[in-house]
């Protein structure tokens, strides 16, 4: 196995995309093989060292970046082992590339439903974040397709886990077995987790609970994933994709309400697979790249449905309906049936956060984005609540994402270190307003080791005390990511 010990042979493993200074390690490695993750891990294990698994390194929690210890690199393990066509499933390593992974499957008619931003990211790094994005809207987060994990453990043992092969009882315990034939005994956390469609903030917990949940979205604090099988669906047959333009705000929430009820009614056969957001202020800020983009809109909705032969008219028909009683400007609204366009659509929705990063490099600042989820009863106050402080700040933002789950970023641009001050102040409070409302300090991009504060706001002493016990079954010793997730000291 492949060490680097040579400090600019570091440079690259010590950040991610959360742009967290500060990191530095011993050294990284990089196994090719499951036997090379276990032999490191025991090797930490006995040493007392702490060990940062790293993916694709674009996460925004800073889950990635060592703060001493060794780097363990999935990037050579990055073979497709298997697609099963016939049984719809696909067994992999966690350095394959998700961009390769839906290319590999969609030659066999398939489709991996999952689709985060940064399609660059490895597989592994999206089951260890529970990683989500637009699509999940109608399929649901990484979760919902992961049917086989194997993991290593800290003490370099192995734990084989299928889905619903190994429930807790009503009280949340449940025993683990190793192939070494060693017991683990995991007692589930009590927290009531928030009634939102999003959540990576904790380790997931339910009464009863499956073990392989355990797992995913631990952000590398229990175990080292070493192949992961997935399910699959079968490719749609067409589709119809829309970026529908409101004069006003408040008809572009009712159209909002509308599509998701239609969505979920499973008798009507509307079902846009998803419902994203952008603000009056977002269309602005790309207008330069897009000018076609109609001025003076309250804000724009992308929306896609999947279409048959048989469906094709009727579900036409049935969103030309809805956008003309929500009084959509149709006629500067953009639609497509073609692949081609398809691409220009969701290139203008990624166009945002690019232009929103470039912004703030140009001001010195860093940006500072929220990533909070809130009930559907909730989120319309949620939203007008963070609006007016934006406004009244006079910080430079921007607000869109993912209105079907009731899961907006607001991003902030501050221009000087003052602003970037106020910015911060600013996130705390819509942290504390979407949990007074029921919502998460995370949705989708993990807590890592930025959030961690938000997650102790969020949880309290006594549930992140329950965390800490699960970490110490698997991970008695503390070497899998130190920081992630649970940073307070006492804790260990």
């Amino acid at each position: 196995m492949q060490a680097k010990t040579h400090p600019e042979e570091l440079i690259n493993y010590l950040t991610d995309a959360s742009n967290m200074p500060g990191g530095y390690a011993e050294r990284v490695l990089f196994p090719q093989t499951a036997a090379d993750v276990a032999a490191a891990l025991l090797d930490a294990s006995d040493a007392g060292v702490g060990v940062t698994i790293a993916g694709a390194r674009t996460g925004t929690v800073g889950g990635a970046i060592p703060f001493g210890g060794v780097v363990i690199s999935m990037e050579r393990m990055n073979r497709i082992v298997s697609i099963d066509k016939a049984a719809m499933t696909a067994t992999v390593e966690p350095g394959v590339i998700l961009a390769d992974l839906a290319k590999a499957v969609e030659t066999e008619g398939l489709f991996y439903p999952p689709d985060p931003t940064e399609w660059s990211c490895q597989v592994g790094g999206t089951v260890a974040t529970n990683a989500s994005g637009a699509r999940s809207f109608k399929y649901g987060a990484t979760r919902d397709y992961v049917i086989g994990l194997t993991l290593a453990l800290a003490d370099g043992d192995f734990l084989d886990l299928s889905r619903d092969e190994n429930i807790s009882d009503e009280s949340g315990q449940i025993e683990l077995v190793t192939r070494g034939g060693r017991t683990i005994t995991v007692r589930g956390s009590t927290y009531k987790r928030p009634d939102v469609r999003k959540n990576v903030s904790g380790y997931f917990n339910a009464r009863p609970f499956d073990a392989i949940d355990l797992f995913i979205g631990s952000e590398g604090t229990l175990g080292v994933i070493t192949e992961i099988r997935l399910k699959l669906l079968p490719k749609s047959e067409s589709f119809f994709s829309g970026i529908v333009f409101f004069a006003r705000h408040d008809d572009l929430l009712a159209f909002v309400d509308d599509a998701k009820a239609l969505s979920f009614d499973c008798g009507v056969g509307l079902g846009a697979s998803l419902i994203e957001y952008f603000d009056d202020r977002s269309l602005a800020f790309i207008h330069e790249q897009f000018p076609e983009t109609p001025a003076g809109m309250a804000g724009a909705i992308f929306f896609e449905q999947e279409t048959t032969a048989e469906t094709e008219d009727g579900l036409f028909e049935a969103w030309n309906t809805l956008l003309e009683k929500h009084h959509a400007d149709l006629d500067g609204s953009w639609f497509t049936t073609t692949e081609q366009d398809r691409e220009k659509m969701r290139a203008f929705r990624h166009a945002l956060p690019v232009a929103v990063n470039e912004r703030v490099v140009r001001n010195g600042q860093k940006k500072i984005g929220t990533d909070m989820a809130v009930p559907d009863s909730t989120f319309a106050g949620f939203l007008k609540y963070q609006k007016q402080m934006l406004d009244a700040s006079k910080i430079d933002y921007v607000i869109f994402g993912h209105i079907g789950d009731c899961h907006l970023h607001a991003n902030l641009l501050p221009k000087d270190d003052d602003e970037a001050m106020r910015s911060r102040h600013l996130y705390g409070r819509f942290v504390a307003q979407a949990i007074m409302v029921g919502g998460t300090v995370s949705a989708e991009h993990g807590i890592g080791k930025l959030k961690s504060k938000y997650l102790y706001v969020m949880m309290g002493e006594r549930y992140l005390n329950e965390m800490a016990e699960i970490k110490r079954a698997l991970d008695p010793n503390w070497i899998l990511g130190r920081g992630n997730l649970l940073a307070v000291d006492d804790l260990q």
